[in-house]
């Protein structure tokens, strides 16, 4: 029973990822348009900080799709990569350099719209643990030049914590009277590496890691086994997620109480 229902929840969370996506790449080049104003000075660095902030906030709300994105942070950035400024309250990005973390970005300076994975410590969504980052950027252009990046993206901690969230109110809402609530666990599945929310167990993860799970999973058939973690039967099953880039997926354990 669980690795059925285990399949059908990722299945219902692949048709989140892709919708979570489609809002980054239709409102991102809006948001660059909005971004030009900032972009359009000589000098762009940290000083400028206060106005960066300012101006990632009011093209964030002027942009429906970004409004309701997923992102945990927006950047805007200078041509060489260097963060100027992020939207959070505590910027622990600027100065920090784009390019060495998300080598791939460099392609926006190009002129076009780019996506990513990488790893950059101060956009983190766990402490404690390994977390890494998906990321989109589009170039700012201003008199026909690019000037920067205008860039966003999200946590796989963080962006485990909201499908494992919209999952578990799903779960609930659909139980009948005095049905128990079974245990639910979503995971970001790159490569060999499994990311789960700040909270969920850290072995959860090393035994979604061992199963190998990405190599029995496509994009429309999820993969999926009974296991068992300390001692407790979990159904767990996969699916390919290629819109969060290669080799990625989401992975869902779940166990009837």
């Amino acid at each position: 029973m669980s690795e059925a229902q285990a399949k059908l929840h990722v299945v219902e969370l692949a048709r989140n990822v892709r919708s979570d996506v489609a809002e980054v790449r239709n409102g991102l080049p809006a948001g660059a348009e909005c971004m030009a104003a900032f972009f359009n000075r000589e000098s762009l660095g940290p000083e400028q900080g206060n106005d960066a902030r300012e101006a990632l906030s009011k093209c964030r709300n002027k942009v429906q799709d970004l409004r309701i994105a997923k992102s945990t942070f927006f950047v805007a950035a200078s041509s060489d990569g260097l963060v100027i400024r992020n939207d959070r309250d505590q910027d622990l990005m600027a100065g920090k350099n784009l390019f060495s973390a998300y080598p791939e970005l460099r392609q926006a300076l190009t002129g076009k719209y780019v996506e990513t994975q990488g790893s950059m410590p101060e956009a983190a969504g766990a402490k404690g643990r390994a977390d890494a980052q998906w990321v989109a950027a589009q170039p700012v252009r201003v008199a026909g030049e690019v000037r920067g990046l205008y860039a966003t993206g999200w946590s796989w901690a963080a962006y485990a914590y909201r499908l494992e969230f919209a999952l578990r109110s799903s779960v609930l809402s659909s139980l009948r009277d005095r049905q128990k609530a079974p245990l639910v666990y979503v995971f970001v599945v790159v490569g060999q590496s499994a990311y789960g929310t700040p909270i969920s167990p850290l072995i959860n993860a090393q035994e979604v890691e061992r199963q190998n799970p990405l190599a029995g999973a496509t994009e429309t058939v999820p993969f999926a086994r009974r296991i068992e973690i300390t001692g407790r039967p979990f159904g767990l099953a996969v699916i390919r997620t290629p819109s969060l880039g290669k080799d990625a997926g989401i992975a869902v354990l779940r166990s009837e109480t």
